[in-house]
């Protein structure tokens, strides 16, 4: 289950880097190129939409105990989408009062404009990046975690299984110690003395040096 949830997040940061490198470039693009450009965007948009919604579905089959992790980076990729969504809003008008300026014949002052979204653009294209990183981290942390409860789990049943061991030898050193008691009450008195001190000592013996 997390290993297709895993697969779906690769292919959502290749897609939205991708995404967000096109929406870049949307502005500096001739006309022609630029409405190629603002199909294969609204195209690519609806492909990482779809992966949320199967990322979504991933989740939603994960155990209630290790969802959190998995919810919370879910808000992270729906957040992240927003902002595309709205970037590519912003390329799109920027693009069109582009033209309209070109008609007009003012430029302005598009040239800045177009260097500032960019930086604006390869700043979120970092963002997202170091999203990603501290999501696999997170991962790998929460595996390692998940191993280590295991090999405790494996020490303490090892321990509870040599406590039962010595349990049942004690068990029977003390039948053992009974049945040489009751087999000497059972005999004469004169012998019993004897026979009580002995046995005694021997079960007693026995008892320790077993155990």
């Amino acid at each position: 289950m997390s290993s297709d949830f895993e697969g779906y997040e690769q292919d959502f940061a290749v897609l939205t880097a991708e995404i967000t490198s096109k929406i870049s470039r949307v502005p500096r693009l001739p006309p022609d190129e630029k409405k190629q450009m603002v199909a294969s965007v609204e195209k690519e948009l609806e492909e990482a939409r779809e992966l949320l919604e199967q990322m979504d579905l991933e989740v939603r089959e994960i155990p209630p105990q290790s969802r959190g992790m998995y919810s919370n980076r879910m808000r992270s990729y729906k957040q992240e989408m927003g902002k595309l969504e709205t970037d590519f809003k912003r390329s799109r008008i920027a693009y069109s009062d582009e033209v309209r300026n070109e008609l007009l014949g003012d430029d302005g002052n598009s040239s800045e404009n177009q260097r500032a979204h960019l930086l604006d653009n390869t700043e979120r294209l970092e963002r997202s990046s170091r999203r990603l990183e501290a999501g696999y981290q997170i991962a790998v942390e929460t595996e390692q975690i998940g191993q280590e409860m295991l090999e405790n789990l494996s020490h303490d049943r090892e321990k509870i299984q040599r406590a039962r061991e010595r349990l049942r030898e004690t068990d029977a050193n003390l039948g053992k110690s009974s049945r040489i008691l009751t087999g000497m009450l059972r005999r004469p008195l004169p012998s019993r003395r004897c026979l009580l001190h002995c046995g005694l000592r021997e079960a007693f013996h026995t008892c320790f040096t077993e155990r």
